[in-house]
């Protein structure tokens, strides 16, 4: 008799594949039925577009009906990528440090994604710049990163640049390809990292037990470094509860301070994804008081050469209220 078998891979054109294999005992069933059946990850009604557009077929043959019977045998369905939608611009408050005709220097509020993606259509960065440039936006990044050389998490605040020019996209993303460049982020951690001062090097790449985390591994992965720096601890001197940290970049991996920091066992307050444990109850109740409602984490100054002028140029920001109330209250302690 045999059981239905399906299998979903990439195909050349960018989209997916998805092969069925249908056992004798499936003949007679409609085919949509049947095919959603072994290929639950598709619902009927997509299945139902997909067959009338001509994406299935059978031992080559296509089909466009999808109420016929089902007959044995392995069908192959086309899926094809799904369409991005060109981001708009969109008339969003932004903070701008400096601006010329090449780049723009601003600071990111946290909530705000750099660019598009998936669950983030519009309301990010991009949408902001394209707004504010009207046309001047470099197109390197490609249509749904205009601009976009570095990036920081939806969550950070703190200083970006964008390139408004080709020439300076050009020239930003050699900069940052050499780490050629002054980052500083500012840290409210759960604990402190021990020593006070040291360089975490590391491999960096997706987690093996959850893709959509980053995490330190022995083997693969790209590498990654970051110096940090003590700068205050909150709570006993001996056992901190808190701590207030500086790192600096020597690499930009996706995550990068946030997977150092809670791999030296100090993460960032309030982070969802690698806070692993609770902070102690003094704690808990100034985050509260803080209103944070992300990582403490804030990109607060960045210095570079102008990719064009050649100028030497240094931006500073303070951290926004949510950070700066929290660490008030972590004062208290």
């Amino acid at each position: 008799m045999g059981e239905a078998m399906s299998e979903l891979f990439d195909d050349e054109e960018g989209g997916q594949a998805l092969s069925v294999v249908l056992p004798f005992n499936a003949a007679g069933e409609r085919m949509d039925k049947a095919l959603a059946a072994a290929a639950p990850e598709f619902s009927r009604s997509r299945l139902q577009a997909l067959i009338a557009a001509g994406a299935l077929s059978l031992n080559g043959l296509a089909l466009t009906d999808a109420s016929a019977k089902a007959r044995p045998g392995t069908y192959v369905l086309l899926v094809p990528p799904p369409e991005a939608a060109e981001p708009q611009p969109q008339d969003l408050p932004l903070t701008i440090l400096y601006e010329d005709a090449d780049i723009i220097v601003v600071d990111k509020p946290a909530g705000m994604a750099a660019h598009p993606a998936p669950g983030t259509p519009d309301g990010t960065l991009v949408n902001a710049l394209l707004h504010h440039c009207a046309g001047s936006l470099s197109g390197i990044g490609g249509v749904l990163r205009p601009g976009i050389v570095h990036r920081l998490d939806k969550d950070t605040s703190g200083v970006m640049v964008a390139a408004k020019s080709d020439r300076a996209h050009q020239g930003l993303a050699a900069l940052f390809a050499a780490h050629d460049l002054e980052r500083v982020y500012l840290a409210l951690t759960r604990g402190a990292p021990a020593p006070s001062r040291g360089t975490v090097t590391t491999r960096l790449g997706r987690s093996p037990h959850d893709r959509k985390k980053m995490a330190v591994l022995k083997t693969g992965g790209r590498e990654a470094i970051t110096h940090y720096d003590l700068q205050a601890v909150y709570g006993p001197a001996q056992r901190p509860l808190a701590a207030r940290v500086h790192c600096r970049l020597e690499t930009g991996r996706t995550h990068q301070i946030r997977v150092h920091l809670a791999h030296k066992g100090a993460p960032c307050l309030g982070d969802p994804v690698y806070g692993q444990g609770a902070p102690a109850a003094a704690v808990l109740e100034a985050v509260a008081t803080s209103a944070l409602q992300r990582q403490a984490l804030h990109a607060a100054m960045l210095g570079f050469v102008h990719p064009v002028t050649g100028q030497r140029l240094r931006f500073e920001t303070a951290p926004p209220a949510d950070m700066q109330v929290l660490e008030d209250e972590l004062t208290k302690l």
